[in-house]
């Protein structure tokens, strides 16, 4: 197992879902000062900053310069969804080579208060993206993506509707404690089945939620982090990557969590049946059991099954799972499920959760997630957390 290089030491959600008020730029400050309050610490104490494209402006130089931080490292990656959980990567990895101390990642949007629909619109391309003169005159959407996933997935496994919709339910059952959660009426699997089609393979309640606000973590070298009066989360085992087209032959049931996954188990000196706790990147309910399988916590073609038996359920299953309710029903800013799974799941580690969905002895867990989407673009992150 590697030496500890870092730990997360501070982590923030905004509680609002909705800031018709507040500019994108105020949002990531506000995430930015709750997470260093979080830690014990001050902006004056970070020195690498790294965030993605939700940031305002053309470069992270802006929302840096906003912050009035002083750094020794700047990273902007941007890989969509993911690329908060590639920033932990990216941060342990600063941190162990001594290029900064503290580290600050941040996200922040404002979908809701934009009107943004569920997946359902053409969203604008742009001209630096490869694949546009090829798929933009055809006016993909990301539902109806997900939804070809959700289809051949059936098609291959046998999965049924009814089992992805235990996805749902489960979210529903969590989010029901969480005071801040967008939906938090629990659902019942005749619910899902019965709200309208959004496209074929996805109902609205497959869907995830569309929320404003953000949230943001620090992380800190080792004797920073026995410095502060926190719970002491280290960063265990991380993996990115990128899950091409393939040259157009795309394997619509398989998710970079394959990779990922692997890659930060490995690292962690762990395996699937250690995780205690996992956070996984529901936007919709078709890539949560596609990512359960390319995981390891269920074998392929069985995520159906897996999550219709109560798994994912706090209290009840193998396998607790986005006991905040998750994207599917609490909380999805800028539509980047990254930096909340991480968030849920240093509650967890720590026992901070609401009482209701805490995990016993909850000492490994897990944040995993896509970004952009499969078949157009796909890279995947995987952390593993450790409490000590």
């Amino acid at each position: 197992m590697n030496l500890p290089f870092a730990y997360v030491t501070g982590a923030f959600e905004h509680p609002t879902r909705h800031a018709p008020d507040k500019s994108i730029a105020q949002l990531h400050a506000e995430c930015a000062l709750g997470a260093v309050a979080d830690a014990g610490l001050s902006l004056g104490d970070i020195d690498g900053y790294f965030c993605a494209g939700d940031t305002p402006g053309a470069s992270p130089l802006y929302m840096a310069d906003y912050l009035n931080l002083k750094l020794r490292w700047l990273d902007g990656t941007e890989s969509g969804g993911c690329s908060y959980l590639m920033h932990v990567a990216h941060a342990a990895a600063a941190i162990a080579a001594g290029q900064c101390n503290v580290a600050l990642i941040t996200l922040s949007g404002r979908p809701r208060s934009e009107g943004q629909a569920t997946g359902t619109a053409p969203r604008a391309g742009s001209s630096s993206q490869a694949d546009e003169p090829f798929e933009t005159p055809y006016r993909p959407t990301i539902a109806g993506m997900y939804g070809m996933f959700a289809k051949r997935h059936m098609h291959e496994f046998g999965t049924t509707a009814e089992q992805l919709a235990w996805v749902k339910v489960s979210a529903s059952r969590h989010a029901q404690h969480n005071p801040n959660a967008l939906l938090r009426k629990v659902v019942t699997v005749e619910d899902v089945l019965a709200s309208p089609v959004v496209c074929d393979g996805i109902r609205r309640l497959d869907c995830c939620v569309i929320t404003d606000g953000g949230g943001a973590a620090i992380l800190t070298r080792p004797e920073i982090a026995r410095s502060l009066k926190r719970p002491l989360v280290r960063v265990a085992g991380t993996g990115h990557t990128m899950h091409t087209q393939n040259g157009g032959y795309i394997d619509a049931v398989r998710t970079g969590a394959e990779a990922s996954g692997a890659a930060a188990f490995a690292e962690a000196g762990v395996t699937a049946q250690d995780i205690k706790y996992a956070s996984v990147y529901d936007n919709f309910t078709i890539m949560v059991v596609m990512q359960l399988e390319d995981l390891g916590f269920c074998p392929k073609g069985q995520g159906g099954r897996f999550v219709a038996e109560g798994n994912l359920i706090s209290g009840v299953g193998r396998l607790p799972w986005n006991t905040d309710g998750g994207g599917l029903c609490n909380n999805h800013p800028a539509n980047r499920g990254g930096m909340t799974k991480l968030i849920e799941a240093v509650r967890q580690l720590r026992g901070e959760a609401h009482p209701a969905v805490q995990v016993r002895n909850c000492d490994v867990a897990l944040a995993a997630g896509p970004g952009r989407v499969v078949g157009s673009g796909h890279g995947h992150a995987t952390a593993v957390l450790i409490r000590e």
